[in-house]
């Protein structure tokens, strides 16, 4: 029979829980530095392993004879014993997503190294991941409450009766929770569609940026400015965007151009494409300078196209070659700067030279 004497032995119990908790710690920092899994296992599970190991402890020892063997004693004991199994399944509910954390943080370190061409199937996975983990702490953190509910007697009797209005009960909140539950619909549809990754560039209501992050109810926009973008998950099924990197990381910058007809356009060819070889931005694959319009005011349109990395290379380049084909053109070849021609009746009366 248990009794208050043993309250000794419960403390040094849990305190041996703790110990034996911070060795395992130091242990896996120590494989850290080697593994990845064993520094995000520290990272993720530290607190958790600690209130694990203090509340099981203490739950194994305690006992119903703790606090003594009058009936009182008893029912203030058996009440503390309920409130530790609830906690105990907290805890370990915390402990078990934790540790998933920590497993899928091991592929999503190597994915963000993935460059290149495998950089989109990289993102895609890691999108995927994402949301997976979410849904997958969500249906954990479900099941551990109903396994706290139904640890009370009065709701496991009342099991039957639940189970027999549940259709009418789940068509309640089905209807109620519609817009929720479409939203992480439309998210699980987005990130297994391939619609839409992690850092994917997209123009959504004339705003660029980059998709920051991507959950089942919302997602945020990084514009070029720094600010944010938020938007419900729905909004990108039902409404159209544009998707820069949807096959690719590569993006082409456009640079447009205004002049004179008198522009010797080989010459600016050839320029811009010395220009290009000695830019790092360059991804070295495609370029191009074409005139593609004359403007009912008499110009002549100029469109550079030249290939970079990624967007933000991209935004970049395009800034180096407009600011190097405006001082092109200005210093070597001053007569084709924009110019308008205005016919007055002298003028017209002259003849031509």
């Amino acid at each position: 029979m248990q009794s208050p004497a043993n309250w000794p032995v419960l403390v040094i119990s849990v305190v041996g829980a703790i110990l034996l908790v911070e060795l395992a710690r130091r242990a896996l920092n120590r494989a850290g530095r080697k593994y990845a899994f064993a520094r995000h296992l520290v990272e993720h599970c530290t607190w958790p392993a600690f209130a694990t190991a203090a509340v099981v402890a203490f739950h194994l020892v305690f006992g119903p004879g703790m606090f003594g063997d009058s009936p009182g004693e008893r029912a203030v004991a058996a009440s503390v014993e309920r409130v530790l199994g609830l906690v105990t399944i907290g805890v370990v509910t915390w402990l078990i997503i934790q540790a998933a954390y920590a497993l899928t943080d091991v592929a999503h370190d190597r994915l963000v190294l993935v460059e290149g061409d495998r950089n989109r199937r990289a993102r895609r996975i890691m999108t995927q991941i994402g949301l997976v983990r979410r849904v997958a702490a969500a249906v954990i953190i479900l099941l551990a409450i109903g396994a706290m509910l139904f640890s009370f007697p009065q709701v496991r009797a009342l099991g039957a009766g639940l189970l027999a209005s549940a259709g009418i009960v789940g068509a309640i909140v089905g209807i109620a929770a519609q817009p929720t539950i479409g939203n992480a619909l439309a998210g699980l549809q987005l990130a297994f569609s391939d619609a839409l990754r992690l850092d994917d560039v997209v123009v959504v209501e004339d705003e660029w940026g980059r998709i920051e992050e991507l959950t089942l109810t919302y997602v945020v926009l990084r514009l070029w400015d720094e600010r944010r973008l938020v938007l419900p998950v729905s909004y990108f099924t039902q409404n159209p965007f544009e998707n820069w990197t949807r096959h690719g990381s590569q993006v082409v910058a456009a640079v447009f151009l205004r002049v004179d007809w008198s522009v010797p356009v080989h010459q600016i060819r050839q320029a811009l494409y010395e220009f290009l070889q000695g830019n790092p931005l360059w991804d070295q694959k495609d370029w191009i300078l074409q005139v593609t319009d004359v403007l009912p005011n008499g110009l002549v349109e100029l469109r550079a196209l030249m290939s970079a990395a990624d967007s933000p290379s991209a935004w970049d380049l395009k800034c180096d070659v407009r600011e190097f084909l405006v001082d092109y053109v200005r210093e070597k070849h001053p007569e084709a700067l924009p110019r308008f021609r205005v016919e007055t009746p002298e003028s017209r009366a002259q003849p031509p030279k």
